[in-house]
């Protein structure tokens, strides 16, 4: 490092007088990146309209816009149309390149897909506005991107090829300058450096933007994509500068730093008056910020504790976003507790893995089997279908080398992973004539390709959403304050509400709810399954004293009463975390084998194999697509096996 600091000392000292001059180019990520990293993405296209408006009008390399997290929330929680909501965004930002975040061969889910529907993806991405695709894979496996890059190109749209730092013995200097040269023979307009941890440290970045430069030629304009977890992000952009990157990306001050970026006013106060000024008007910027920070306070109540700075970050690697989920998940399985211990264990699933990079779909990979196998007390005696599906190579290939006890857990003794095939080929290669089947029945017309594309990509939030959309009944969460309207509980004076609106120091809340234990011993608390602003939580109510309403009273069904029971038998079936039923594999009268995987439950994104407990024939399936269940819940009960067997 001592070489470094040298070279960057003559650097500093060689441009003094020399009237050289650089123009470093700045993207703005606000609309996507940053308010996924402060405000969970929750931000509506009403309210991210007059902020795209004033950006467009700042000069910008590009504006992110689109992609990531934001295609999923539009559906999963704002219930509003992704596409719909690109298309009024370039009517209000004419002047400005678009910008999206690609997940290469996952496009803007959390598995591979067929080559078909990335290569539509992209066409259709392009013809609702998208210039710019910041195409990545999690694993840096550079066979992930390949066919995006093609189609990027084809359909006339700009490559931004991205390279996914992190810190572990597989991630030297000589494999940075590798990942480079693989993505230089692509032939991409731009190459990215991304640090979306937030862990790289100055002098490194300054080594390795320099030898990117060095190992392309200086043919293909480098930029930098640095999260700032750790608060050296700023420092970085810096030493960027100086070893001859090209673009920095940053995010307007009132959702900047921590889990996000350095803040574009920053940086382009920082470069004015040197040989990198960048060229923007810091009032036109501030005046987007005014706007940025109405924003912020709207959706106050999405920020997080992680999302600022955090030094611990250096030793876990784990990103703002991730934690959240993670605490949202222990919330969920009543461990929180369990937090530090969950903490702790991600960088032994990370290992277990070959060190992937944790960003999507890697994070979520590791991040809910870190949690899963924290709560079952038990490593990995709980499997994420996501995991097997790693390990057996539908993800691509792992930066090093994968556990050899998880491989034989998974596959088998003495069989080994095989990364030889790539994802793309590995996905189902009719699933597009299939969700477009299945769309097409769901609307009784023919669908849009941006329709099926929706499905293939979240197909639970997405037959929602066009149910919703059909009986006019799309409504986003609230979010502001809005005067309760007064109706009416029922005839029963005293009784009580069952979904009401709670205001606790000035923050309202949307409360429902959903199902309540069976009668516990007295003296012992009883379980209640409350739905608090579309989360599910589980709180203790221990009672004190109690009223009974004069009259009928007005009762509240519980989930036996609705036909779903609480896991009592041998032969229950029940899932490890809450989650939503979105696959039963079995129907009732079939016989299984104690393992055989019986159901699919959605928790935070990934999906969870539920496992027969015992050999038997299934007596009972209690549940459905789509609904809401507990660790305690009954997914279904299994009989077990009589002894002559002669039904089989």
């Amino acid at each position: 490092m001592v070489e470094v600091i040298e070279e960057i000392r003559q650097k500093l000292k060689d441009l003094k007088g020399k009237g050289f001059k650089k123009k470093i180019l700045i993207t703005d990520l606000t609309p996507r990146d940053g308010q996924q990293c402060k405000l969970a993405t929750r931000v509506r296209t009403d309210d991210l309209l007059p902020l795209c408006e004033k950006l467009d009008k700042v000069g910008f390399y590009a504006v992110e816009v689109w992609g990531g997290a934001t295609y999923d929330v539009c559906l999963r929680y704002l219930k509003e149309d992704p596409w719909e909501r690109l298309r009024r965004i370039k009517e209000v930002m004419p002047n400005t390149k678009l910008q999206m975040l690609l997940r290469g061969q996952n496009i803007v889910g959390y598995r591979p897909r067929s080559d078909k529907v990335v290569k539509k993806f992209v066409e259709k991405a392009i013809k609702n506005g998208i210039t710019v695709f910041r195409v990545f894979d999690s694993l840096n496996d550079n066979r992930n991107i390949e066919v995006a890059v093609k189609a990027i190109k084809e359909f006339g749209g700009e490559v931004h090829a991205e390279i996914s730092y992190t810190r572990s013995p597989v991630h030297t200097y000589e494999k940075w300058m590798e990942y480079a040269r693989e993505l230089a023979e692509m032939e991409p307009d731009w190459i990215s450096f991304k640090d979306a941890t937030g862990i790289m440290q100055p002098l490194e970045c300054y080594q390795i933007i320099k030898g990117i430069k060095e190992a392309t030629e200086g043919k293909i304009p480098v930029l930098l994509h640095n999260h700032d977890m750790s608060g050296m992000a700023t420092m970085n952009h810096i030493m960027a500068v100086l070893a001859g990157v090209d673009m920095l990306d940053t995010v307007l001050s009132p959702l900047a730093f921590g889990s996000s970026h350095p803040a574009t006013e920053t940086v382009v106060a920082a470069l004015q008056g040197t040989p990198f000024d960048t060229g923007l008007d810091l009032q036109k910027i501030s005046e987007a910020s005014d706007i940025a920070r109405e924003i912020k306070k709207k959706y106050k109540k999405y920020e997080t504790e992680y999302a600022g700075v955090n030094a611990k970050v250096l030793i876990h690697k784990i990103p703002g976003g991730m934690i959240s989920n993670m605490v949202a998940q222990l919330i969920e399985a009543n461990a929180i507790e369990k937090l530090e211990e969950a903490l702790e264990e991600v960088p032994n699933v990370e290992r277990d893995l070959g060190y992937p990079p944790l960003l999507t779909p890697s994070s979520q990979i590791v991040g809910v089997q870190a949690v899963l196998n924290v709560i079952t007390g038990e490593r990995y005696k709980v499997i994420t279908k996501e995991t097997r599906d790693y390990v057996e190579g539908k993800y691509g290939k792992p930066p090093g080398p994968l556990s050899k006890e998880l491989v034989e857990k998974i596959l088998g003794p003495g069989k080994e992973p095989d990364f030889s095939k790539r994802p793309g080929d590995l996905a189902d290669q009719n699933e597009w004539d299939k969700a477009y089947k299945e769309v097409k029945g769901l609307l009784n017309r023919e669908p849009t390709d941006e329709e099926v594309l929706l499905y293939i990509l979240f197909p639970m939030q997405a037959k929602e959403f066009f149910l919703l959309r059909e009986k006019g009944e799309l409504h986003s969460e609230p979010v502001e304050e809005v005067p309760a309207e007064e109706v009416p509980t029922g005839k029963v004076e005293g009784a009580a509400p069952i979904e009401f609106e709670l205001t606790y120091h000035g923050e309202k809340f949307k409360v429902k709810i959903e199902g309540v234990s069976v009668h516990s011993e007295p003296g012992k608390p009883r379980k209640y399954y409350i739905r608090i602003n579309d989360r599910l939580e589980e709180v203790q109510l221990k009672p004190i004293k109690e009223a009974v309403p004069k009259g009928e009273g007005v009762s509240l069904p519980t989930k036996e009463e609705v036909g779903i029971p609480k896991a009592t038998e041998p032969g229950d079936v029940s899932p490890p975390m809450p989650g939503k039923v979105s696959k039963i594999l079995v129907k009732e009268g079939e016989p299984v084998e104690k393992g055989k995987t019986v159901a699919i439950v959605e928790a935070m994104k990934m999906e969870n194999e539920i496992h027969a407990p015992i050999d038997g024939i299934v007596k009972k399936i209690f549940v459905k697509v789509g609904d809401q269940v507990t660790p305690e819940d009954a997914l279904m009960r299994i009989e077990p096996f009589k002894e002559d067997k002669s039904y089989q």
